[in-house]
């Protein structure tokens, strides 16, 4: 008998993705997760906490649509989900309630949220029970997990939860009791794993396996393109503070000043858009920077077989936010791209500085330019440094191999309800 509570014969056993948003551009990781699981015999069902609603789709997105699973915040159906929820027990719905609100009452902003989630939450796994599900994989720590937590709380449905950068680094109310109630942890990187052992304690790490979010190599041509003759460079990311993209933009201008003949590309839409540009108009870089706006999958991949240089020039922002190990630096890689990253986080477990791409201390400009320029001014070591990201990514960054851990660890789920 699963949580799911249904008593069919199924041929095949059901998973239930939650996520905040979907579909969601940059998460292009957990996109092609789900695929490799689907191939690999289970059925997946998909539960964001948001419609997203976007004007550019990545096609692999376009599987999923009809498996989404949508519940309103506020419906007569979600009322009346938790009205028959409440009544079958009471005292239970008012424990996990209270429990809940007690475990945010740090963070104003995240019980503000809670609050919101929770009756979402209860009518989801209504849904879910009703459906069938077997087990849960809810990606991020924050409102995904809690909502698998409340999930798990009323329906006794298990789950996992995989972590990834802002949802530990910055905020973290009721972390300890989500991941507590987790049938397992699995982390990005090992980064993650030894951060949540020093800020949850011991026991968190026997729970925590680190499992590399990944890409489809065979997906990336090594094959170049040429463009102009300039010195293609390319970044692509959210336009956050945390992505450092200024950084970049104010190498660029340095590059400019050394007669450094280039072009860079920023592939990607966010708060920052007016700001870089009015840097980049501010800097006489109109004709050298071109800020391309959101691009797909495919889009994107179609960009690096122009590019000579990628660059990920990430920082730490005021909250603490941070990369976890950004998808966009492996795509690169996988297209044989020679990158160039910031050291922190789980980035040198992907970038091992001077063989697979070039380190550069975060928020440091002058030697984000030097080491583009290394790289202008050296195709051998550009060469490189480029076949060796790409065996790498196809190593240990590569999703046919890390998702089968995965779905194991579904497997191990069922066997033990």
């Amino acid at each position: 008998m699963t949580g799911g509570g249904n008593s069919k014969k199924k041929e095949k056993a059901k998973v239930a993705y939650v996520m905040s948003r979907f579909p969601h551009l940059p998460e292009t990781f957990i996109l092609r997760e789900m695929s490799e699981i689907e191939d690999l015999g289970w059925e997946v069902c998909v539960y964001p906490l948001i419609h997203q609603k976007q004007h550019v789709v990545h096609p692999e997105a376009q599987r999923f649509l009809a498996k989404v699973r949508y519940s309103a915040f506020l419906s007569i159906r979600t009322m009346a989900a938790n009205i028959s929820q409440c009544f079958r027990d009471p005292f239970r719905y008012l424990r996990i309630f209270t429990v809940m609100v007690r475990g945010n009452l740090s963070s104003l902003k995240f019980l503000h949220r809670s609050l919101v989630i929770f009756p979402k939450a209860v009518q989801m796994g209504r849904k879910m029970q009703a459906e069938g599900v077997d087990c849960i994989h809810a990606h991020y720590a924050t409102h995904p997990a809690l909502a698998a937590w409340i999930i798990n709380r009323f329906f006794s449905i298990p789950f996992i939860v995989t972590v990834h950068a802002h949802d530990i680094f910055v905020e973290r109310a009721m972390l300890y009791e989500k991941l507590w109630q987790a049938a397992h942890i699995i982390t990005i990187s090992d980064f993650n794993r030894k951060f949540l052992r020093d800020r949850i304690g011991e026991w968190v790490e026997v729970k925590c396996t680190t499992n590399h979010c990944g890409v489809f190599p065979e997906k990336y041509s090594s094959q170049k393109e040429s463009r102009n003759g300039l010195f293609s460079i390319i970044s692509t990311g959210s336009l956050q503070p945390y992505k450092g993209q200024k950084y970049l933009i104010e190498a660029a201008r340095l590059l400019m000043e050394r007669g450094v003949p280039f072009r860079c590309t920023i592939i990607g839409a966010g708060e920052l858009n007016t700001s870089l540009s009015a840097q980049i108009q501010a800097a006489g870089l109109r004709e050298r920077v071109e800020l391309a706006g959101p691009k797909n999958e495919d889009e994107v991949a179609a960009y690096l077989k122009q590019a000579d240089c990628y660059v990920q020039p990430s920082i730490v922002d005021r909250s603490g936010k941070m990369e976890g190990i950004p998808v966009s630096l492996m795509e690169a890689m996988a297209t044989g791209v020679p990158v160039i990253a910031s050291s922190l986080s789980g980035i040198p477990e992907l970038v091992e500085h001077n063989r697979s791409g070039l380190l550069v201390p975060p928020g440091d400009p002058d030697v984000l330019a030097e080491s583009i320029f290394r790289l202008w001014n050296d195709p051998a070591l550009a060469a490189e440094l480029a076949a060796n990201g790409k065996e790498v990514v196809s190593a240990k960054f590569n999703v046919h191999k890390n998702a089968p851990f995965v779905s194991k660890l579904l497997g191990r789920l069922l066997h033990e309800q």
